[in-house]
């Protein structure tokens, strides 16, 4: 299994994934990701999706989460159309995914976010309600965001989402990194 600075060169890159679909500078080529992931991460695919789509290889991540039925199955598969973007789609991947018992960890990350820009974002605090995650309102917002073109609001959504992907990449993998990654 990798350590917490294997998870972290694995996801390096000079900024957090857009909440589109990118491409953005700075990703790593596919073959080398699937050459850093089949040696520590063989025969669970969820997680080369996840770092796959990270890296805006949607085609290849979405080639392995679309046969993956399981709650972690749709949640990347929800992420990935969320940034395609094709939010009803992503709307669609996220009610499969229920409530997932990672939700309460993310619901708390962002918490903390949206804690430290209290006023900033207001709209934001919909988005962990009671200390629940929702996934939907996620949506939402992005899908706003991206409408009207709200750059400070965007940077902030990008934010959230990468501690997204730490939270679902913990869960997948077992292994805890720092939610910088």
């Amino acid at each position: 299994m990798l350590a917490p600075d294997d998870f972290k060169t694995l996801l390096a890159t000079p900024e957090p994934p857009e909440l589109g679909p990118g491409p953005r500078a700075g990703v790593q080529p596919l073959a080398a990701l699937r050459r850093a992931l089949d040696g520590s991460f063989a025969g669970r695919p969820l997680v080369h999706a996840a770092v796959l789509l990270w890296h805006d290889h949607f085609e290849a991540a979405h080639e392995i989460c679309q046969d993956v039925e399981t709650p972690e199955g749709s949640w990347v598969h929800g992420i990935l159309h969320r940034r395609e973007p094709d939010y009803g789609n992503a709307r669609y991947w996220f009610r499969r995914v229920g409530r997932h018992e990672a939700f309460p960890e993310l619901a708390r990350r962002v918490g903390q976010i949206i804690q430290a820009r209290a006023g900033d974002q207001p709209a934001l605090a919909r988005l962990v309600v009671g200390g629940s995650w929702d996934a939907l309102a996620f949506v939402e917002v992005c899908e706003q965001a991206m409408f009207r073109r709200d750059a400070r609001q965007i940077f902030m959504l990008r934010e959230i989402q990468a501690a997204e992907f730490s939270v679902l990449l913990e869960h997948l993998s077992g292994t805890a990194w720092p939610a910088s990654a």
